[in-house]
């Protein structure tokens, strides 16, 4: 019974941490790799761009990136896009472009943003993939999934992030960084994994 209500305060403090967080990241936080507009948001897939091409109707178009990274666009073909700025994307579709018109002007624009998602696992309520406009934490994400259940283990939380090494597997416990107030966040980027043991 006292194991049940000890687990009960820590599920509380980490909701009540985590909502106080959640407020504070509307106005306080920046958004996870800047704002759609920002030329430092990277696109993935499933974002929706538009690519305009000055003074040429027909090369213009509206475009989903497609799961495997890649767009497809009148002349150019196959192109990656994922892990790309706006302006990087545009560059390299005039590149493309200039071997069949003189001087193409280019125009990449963000219509959605989709591809910002994680996914929280394991011991919380409700576990599943969850969009994110904001640059979250741990304890957001948790926080989200509807908290831990009973058999959590809130010292044993991964983070598993997809890197070009491989997959990076983060270690955090929850209990130190409730309980030290001076520690940082540990923020998530997107289609990172929590798993709660």
């Amino acid at each position: 019974m006292i194991q049940k209500t000890k687990s009960h305060t820590v599920s509380l403090l980490v909701l009540l941490a985590a909502g106080s967080a959640l407020a504070l990241a509307a106005d306080k936080i920046p958004p996870a790799g800047g704002t759609p507009g920002d030329a430092e948001y990277r696109l993935g897939p499933e974002d929706v761009i538009e690519v305009f091409v000055w003074k040429e109707p027909e090369l213009s178009t509206t475009v989903t990136i497609r799961p495997d990274g890649r767009i497809s666009l009148p002349l150019v073909n196959e192109l990656d896009a994922t892990g790309k700025t706006g302006a990087e994307l545009g560059q390299e579709i005039t590149g493309k472009l200039s071997k069949f018109i003189v001087n193409p002007t280019v125009n990449v624009m963000v219509k959605e943003v989709n591809s910002l998602k994680i996914s929280v696992m394991g011991e919380v309520r409700k576990p599943g993939v969850y969009r994110i406009k904001n640059r979250v934490n741990v304890l957001d994400a948790i926080a989200m999934a509807g908290g831990f259940t009973d058999l959590a283990k809130p010292n044993h939380v991964v983070v598993m992030r997809n890197t070009p090494a491989g997959t990076q597997r983060i270690k955090v416990d929850i209990k130190k960084l409730v309980a030290d107030e001076n520690a940082s966040p540990m923020y998530l980027q997107a289609l990172d994994t929590v798993y709660v043991e």
